[in-house]
């Protein structure tokens, strides 16, 4: 009798290590009403018996009506046991930002491995089960605001200045600087304010700041800066406009907006010199004190000369050290472009497609579809989109690396050639819907 009890228990135990294979997990972070813009976050986890020999490879995946991005988190270890059997887990979290309301169901994924089976590597893919949300409207919302719509936590608009506004003369400048900050979002997908020109004000905006893992006070978040050098070349009184930021809010469920106000600029005339003194000559010209009043004048008009010519120095330094900075931030875009034709040389399809979101996202675009717009080039979308259907619906045409390399470029559209005709964006309405649904 005890031997058939052990023999059974031995069955039993190869039975279960047998079946003990790699599975997945996947889940939506969070509960209630979901709106276009907000973020949402899905967790998958991936589970292998005994240890990974090799991470999980998560990759990226092509969802209609929403960008989805792979946030540079770090991964969460897991530990469960199954039917007696100890599996050790990787936790990472998608954002899943959706553009429209609507029911959103994740394709299948598959996720490569490598796990230790009696001692030995093997490789293995997984494959995440879907999962469904579904994402509201904005109540009261337009067609647009719906499509439009930032959502986030805890957004604040601050600005700040190098010097006062209020206390210029001809010729100065002031640095603006103006900051988005807010909760549960990234930088990447924080819209750009919109800066008002400043009649009687010369202005040049600097490329934004992009800053994920920001912190305002005790928060934890995401950022966009942007400056703006403002110079005032002649006296007077100038206005520059107030800023609106309109933003969804999570957690109040209703759209908000943050304001700046108008900025009042005063500019002064440059004041006379008072530096210069008038001589004053004595009749009795055999003084000690007429014998001084010879020599002060001229040695007076030195000065003046040597400093008129040290505050020209001074110009020509400023305005060569300015040009050497705007050369340094041509050559960091440069040396970016340049890193990215190499990539597109000579990586892999998800090597292109990863530098081509980080080089949008270095450009201040939300997504390669929104890059890809402003571009107006038809034979930029079509590379991108092969590179798309080669990604995530597996694609055999080849893109042309050297014609993709050679349309990305510094200039803006406008001064590359006569605009085209724009085509769709990234992801696509419903003209894709359906080849996306014979993917998952």
């Amino acid at each position: 009798m005890r031997v058939l009890i052990a023999v059974a228990v031995l069955l039993m135990t190869a039975r279960i290590a047998l079946a003990a294979e790699p599975f997945a997990q996947a889940s939506v972070d969070g509960k209630g009403d979901l709106v276009p813009g907000q973020q949402v976050h899905i967790s998958v986890d991936i589970f292998v018996p005994d240890f990974f020999t090799s991470p999980p490879q998560y990759s990226l995946f092509e969802l209609p009506n929403a960008v989805v991005t792979l946030p540079d988190e770090r991964a969460q270890n897991l530990i469960r046991t199954v039917d007696g059997v100890q599996y050790s887990g990787i936790r990472r979290r998608y954002a899943v930002v959706p553009e429209a309301p609507g029911n959103f169901t994740l394709p299948e994924i598959s996720i490569p491995l490598g796990y230790s089976r009696d001692g030995n590597p093997v490789k293995f893919e997984v494959k995440v089960p879907p999962v469904t949300f579904t994402v509201e409207g904005i109540s009261g919302g337009s067609a647009q605001a719906q499509a439009l719509a930032f959502a986030a936590r805890g957004l604040q608009l601050d600005q700040s200045f190098d010097r006062d506004p209020a206390k210029l003369t001809a010729g100065d400048a002031f640095v603006r600087t103006i900051t988005v900050f807010a909760e549960d979002t990234q930088a990447m997908l924080i819209p750009p304010v919109d800066i008002k020109a400043a009649s009687g004000l010369r202005q040049y905006e600097n490329p934004p700041r992009l800053e994920d893992n920001a912190r305002h006070d005790t928060a934890a978040g995401s950022s966009r800066t942007q400056t703006v050098v403002y110079t005032a070349d002649k006296a007077g009184n100038f206005d520059i406009p107030a800023i609106t930021f309109s933003w969804f809010d999570i957690d109040g469920h209703k759209t908000q907006s943050a304001s700046l106000p108008e900025l009042k600029v005063t500019v002064s005339d440059v004041p006379p010199s008072q530096h210069v003194i008038t001589p004053q000559v004595r009749d009795d010209a055999r003084s000690p004190a007429a014998r001084h009043a010879l020599w002060l004048a001229p040695a007076l008009l030195g000065v003046a000369i040597a400093s008129m010519a040290l505050l020209i120095w001074l110009s020509r330094l400023i305005i060569a050290w300015i040009e050497k900075a705007k050369k340094r931030r041509s050559g960091s875009l440069r040396g970016d472009l340049k890193r990215l034709r190499r990539i597109i040389h000579e990586g892999d399809d998800i090597g292109i497609y990863a530098a081509l979101s980080q080089w949008a996202a270095r450009l201040g675009h939300r997504s390669i579809a929104a890059w890809v717009s402003s571009e107006e080039s038809q034979e930029l979308a079509a590379q991108v989109e092969t590179l798309e259907l080669r990604l995530f619906r597996s694609g055999v045409a080849e893109i042309d690396r050297k014609r993709l390399s050679a349309l990305i470029d510094i200039r803006p559209a406008r001064e590359r050639g006569p605009k085209a005709s724009r085509l769709p964006e990234l992801n696509p309405t419903l003209s894709r819907s359906g080849a996306a649904a014979d993917v998952s």
